[in-house]
């Protein structure tokens, strides 16, 4: 099988959530899809003698961890799968959320910068709201130039530091791989999976700019103020998303 094709074609069944993935996998042995997932992996279906897969809980970059037994060696490989289950090929989805503080600490961010990021998601209230579009915070092309270029130079410095940790992360279960499963009606889907490195070549591709509507974008990642929650203090939370669909561009 050519392993440049995998995912690239659509395939029958239906996805509700990451239980139908742990399913699949546990079936392996009859099921096509979860075969072709183990060879996109590098395994030789032939050398696999078990195949254990679970399900994550809590907040990782990790949905599902697969565990593959192969035969004679006695050893077990473990596999983090980060799994994307999507119906809008032009969609995004979220891939970390957090209070500005926790990004500080996390990247370093100098103290001007992260003032900065607080009136970019509302967590602190600019002085002059008159000329501003929404009263309760201020998007980054309202900020003045010198501002802009701060924002810019610190996220181009870190930027392999910051696509690693929204995409991969860095505890026990940080991802090894990226499935995205896109949903083309109840009976068919098509797939796509890539190694984590490849993933975040994908994805970092491009300059970090701000975008026509005042949020950031590190390559292919957008960067923007949470919102919603009905204007509780989450809203005013960082949040990066991606469009999981381009990993079928790089098939």
């Amino acid at each position: 099988m050519d392993k440049r094709r995998l995912g690239s074609k659509t395939a029958k069944g239906g996805f509700k959530n990451e239980n139908d993935v742990v399913a699949r996998f546990n079936n392996w042995i009859s099921d096509e899809t979860a075969q072709n997932w183990l060879i996109a992996m590098n395994y030789a279906l032939s050398e696999i003698e078990y195949v254990k897969a679970i399900k994550i809980k809590g907040s990782y970059k990790t949905d599902i961890r697969v565990q593959v037994t192969i035969k004679l060696k006695q050893a077990i490989d473990c596999e983090n799968l980060s799994v994307k289950l999507v119906s809008n090929p032009n969609g995004f989805n979220q891939i970390d959320k957090r209070g500005v503080d926790k990004y500080v600490n996390m990247w370093n961010i100098p103290k001007k910068v992260g003032y900065l990021l607080k009136l970019f998601t509302g967590k602190i209230e600019a002085v002059n709201k008159k000329r501003l579009k929404d009263k309760r915070r201020m998007f980054i092309d309202e900020f003045s130039n010198k501002d802009q270029k701060e924002i810019i130079k610190f996220f181009s410095k870190n930027k392999i530091l910051i696509i690693s940790d929204v995409l991969k992360g860095r505890d026990k279960f940080a991802a090894d791989w990226v499935l995205v499963i896109l949903k083309k009606d109840k009976k068919s889907y098509e797939w796509a999976l890539k190694d984590i490195n490849a993933t975040m070549n994908i994805f970092g591709q491009g300059e970090v700019k701000i975008t026509d509507k005042g949020s950031l974008k590190i390559g292919e990642i957008t960067m923007q103020r949470k919102g919603g929650d009905a204007g509780r203090e989450s809203a005013k939370m960082l949040q990066f998303k991606i469009n999981p669909c381009l990993l079928f561009k790089e098939n």
